[in-house]
């Protein structure tokens, strides 16, 4: 039977009570209506029985949330990002995962974050009590080393009276350095061409004079100096388009197979035959039976140029120019080319590969150099997967090694080819 509650029974009684009075108000008898009021009493008590001892259902207890930096899972977490992340409370680094350690020390947990990231506007914002609204970005030069460039983004974590906030740090140097290098790139290209360019509007101005284009000397040498300046833009431009193509190809290797020996000989060549005393100084040596290589010819073509080319113009005149090829590690073939000229200082060395870069720019441009050589050279050696290397000594000379893979398939030994002859081999004088 279902039990009554208080309030149930005391609104049954009330209404028993009224029922009672009405019926003595019309007349009724006491006699007649004494028994059904005992009965609705004694059915009301029976209904009721302990509800007024009954206890009530127990409250809703609420279990506190687990502590954010307390959670079993929490430092995995930190360390699945390859980037500096950081947990700042209150100013105060309470954790942090590797990367950010091997960047601002093992010693910062626990460190006032303005301490360990030093920065102004990074400072200004992880002391601050004001609560997030959402996430900030901050730009920070410097941090790490002196040419690093990070983006600090603080976010809230938890709630506002804890004043946690999540650091995460991203490295954006590399993407900086190619920005600065295009806008070097545009400037550079730019100026490169905006000087002859000028020259030869210039001389077209003056032969365009009545009275000074009578004169044939002076016309005659201002054709000149204009033909030489419109060469120039134009050498610029095919090793503008021809770099521009190399770095288009980069990810995609080559793969026809070229007879090194072969093509160094040919280039030799064409040096000894169309650079006078000059070229008649480059000398060569090929190492008998030297494998084949994966590579572009055009490519490997225009590499020998460019190298021969410079030890040609800058190297000492009356001294030999040395092209040598033979085997190298892991069945790599090496292409040495050496010469006896002024030598380069070792702080430029590392900044040859750089487009535009010169060590002597008024002497590059009188020999007609574009500026791009080397970097030309540097990409298309990294598109056949070699490894190229510089070294010079002042007074003495410089010398350049390209190291290039053999195919693919006699690396893995999938062919069963063997190395040949050379076409040339011995010395070249």
């Amino acid at each position: 039977m279902n039990r009554l509650s208080i309030s149930q029974i005391t609104a049954s009684l009330a209404m028993l009570m009224l029922g009672t009075g009405g019926a003595l108000m019309l007349g009724a008898h006491p006699i007649s209506i004494a028994l059904p009021v005992l009965a609705g009493v004694l059915v009301l008590i029976i209904t009721a029985g302990d509800s007024g001892v009954r206890p009530a259902a127990p409250p809703t207890v609420m279990l506190d949330q687990t502590d954010l930096i307390t959670h079993p899972d929490f430092a995995s977490l930190l360390e699945g990002i390859s980037d500096p992340l950081m947990l700042v409370e209150k100013g105060r680094i309470v954790q942090a995962n590797r990367a950010a350690h091997r960047l601002l020390g093992a010693h910062i947990e626990g460190e006032d974050a303005r301490i360990a990231i030093r920065h102004p506007a990074a400072a200004e914002r992880l002391a601050s009590i004001a609560p997030l609204a959402e996430p900030i970005m901050i730009e920070l030069v410097g941090l790490g080393t002196r040419d690093q460039r990070w983006q600090m983004r603080v976010a809230p974590v938890g709630a506002v009276r804890d004043m946690r906030r999540l650091v995460h740090l991203v490295d954006h140097s590399g993407t900086h350095a190619a920005e600065r290098m295009r806008v070097d790139f545009v400037a550079n290209a730019s100026h490169e061409l905006r000087t002859p360019l000028a020259g030869i509007l210039g001389f077209i101005e003056t032969l365009a004079d009545p009275e000074l284009g009578k004169d044939t000397e002076t016309r005659q040498r201002f054709l000149t100096i204009m033909d030489r300046e419109a060469r120039r833009m134009q050498r610029l431009i095919d090793d503008l388009i021809s770099l521009s193509r190399i770095e288009s190809e980069k990810y995609r290797p080559p793969d026809a197979r070229v007879d090194l020996s072969e093509l160094a000989a040919e280039v030799v060549g064409v040096f000894r035959s169309s650079h006078g005393d000059r070229g008649r100084e480059v000398e060569m040596e090929i190492a008998p039976q030297l494998p084949v290589v994966q590579g572009d010819r055009a490519q490997l073509s225009q590499l020998l140029h460019n190298l021969i080319g410079n030890s040609v113009k800058y190297g000492r005149p009356g001294t030999p120019i040395h092209v040598t090829l033979n085997e190298g590690p892991s069945g790599m073939t090496r292409l040495i080319v050496a010469d006896e000229g002024e030598g380069i200082g070792p702080d430029h060395l590392p900044r040859l590969t750089e487009r535009f870069y010169r060590v002597d720019s008024g002497r590059s441009r009188a020999m007609g150099g574009t500026g791009l050589g080397l970097a030309i050279v540097k990409h298309i050696v990294e598109r056949h997967r070699g490894r190229f290397d510089i070294a010079s000594t002042l007074g003495k000379g410089t010398t350049i090694t390209v190291l290039l893979p053999p195919p693919v398939e006699d690396m893995s030994g999938k062919t069963d080819e063997k190395k040949r002859p050379s076409a040339l081999s011995g010395t070249v004088s």
